[in-house]
């Protein structure tokens, strides 16, 4: 393992142990005191403040598995191991939301009069409020410097906690002023849609990933142009680019002149990788393959990868 994937593995373990004790902390106040306040708004805010200890925790683990080299079974590392996690961490959110929103209806279509929430509820949210403040800053601060889809999904998570909690906060303040009890019950099916919409932008995030694909067409701009820089290298085509666990593993075709010996064309591949790797951030590894420009290389119809030409042709659709 290099330096840089040590250092991002630590800065994974140093984010997930943070929102492990500050998410656990935060569960057992508002679970207690939306219990005692009888608020199911302020009881479920807690109990997704618990899956977040479930997710600090297979952070963690997960920081011990992508730190393992790679070897024979995994000759591309572990890294993947990361984007799988937070495809399973949309899971567990989105089963959450789901019982939230089950247990509010039931509230509201049983016909019992329900008991406006005590004032408890009201400190509860506020820690809630500020808590998840503080968490969600580190969440994205050490998720940048480590450049992981994981802990910017748990920032993303943290941030609409803080949503949650206010709207959550609005209820109450609602519930107490009008004199209705429901309104606890429809704050608490609130919170349970917006975690449910939550997990499905994770999802959707982590499965561009576990799809091979990008975000958007600026890598491949920025790889475009890198080439381009690089006297003696044309047409870049037959393009792959994908994410493992926060790194680009980057396939590419070149051409360059014929009359080229094995050692000029060698060098000029070696320039492109050192020119991709200047403008594109935490490459894992670049394939260029040289070909012979002016020829019509006998790869047959190509059926993948990307070219200028024909992501302009894609832009323009």
């Amino acid at each position: 393992m290099n330096k840089t994937q040590d250092n991002r593995a630590r800065l994974i373990r140093l984010a997930s142990l943070i929102a492990l004790v500050g998410n656990a902390l935060l569960a057992a106040v508002k679970i207690i005191l939306g219990l005692r306040a009888g608020s199911l708004a302020v009881t479920g805010d807690g109990i997704d403040s618990s899956i977040d200890v479930l997710i600090a925790i297979m952070s963690l683990i997960v920081a011990r598995i992508i730190a393992r080299p790679a070897d024979t079974d995994h000759p591309w590392g572990h890294g993947r191991e990361e984007t799988v996690a937070t495809a399973l961490l949309s899971f567990v959110l989105f089963f959450a939301g789901a019982q939230l929103v089950l247990k509010a209806a039931s509230n509201l279509l049983s016909g019992k009069e329900l008991a406006i929430p005590e004032p408890l509820a009201l400190v509860a949210t506020g820690i809630s409020i500020g808590g998840k403040i503080l968490l969600a800053a580190s969440q994205f601060a050490l998720g940048k410097k480590a450049g992981s889809a994981m802990l910017k999904a748990n920032a993303k998570n943290m941030s609409s906690d803080v949503v949650i909690s206010a709207g959550v906060l609005a209820g109450l303040v609602a519930a107490s002023i009008t004199g209705k009890a429901a309104i606890d019950s429809i704050a608490a099916m609130l919170v349970g849609l917006w975690v449910i919409k939550s997990a499905i932008g994770i999802f959707t995030e982590a499965n561009v990933e576990l799809m091979d694909g990008t975000s958007g067409t600026e890598p491949y701009q920025k790889l475009f142009e890198a080439v381009r820089q690089v006297k003696g290298a044309g047409n870049p085509h037959r393009t792959r680019m994908r994410r493992v666990g926060g790194f680009w593993d980057i396939d590419i075709d070149i051409e360059v002149d014929p009359a080229l010996t094995v050692r000029e064309a060698h060098y000029i591949a070696t320039r492109v990788e050192k020119a991709i790797k200047e403008r594109i951030d935490n490459v894992y590894d670049i394939m260029v393959h040289v070909e012979p420009a002016g020829e019509e290389y006998r790869h047959g119809e190509e059926s993948f990868g990307l070219s200028e030409k024909n992501m302009r042709k894609q832009q323009d659709l």
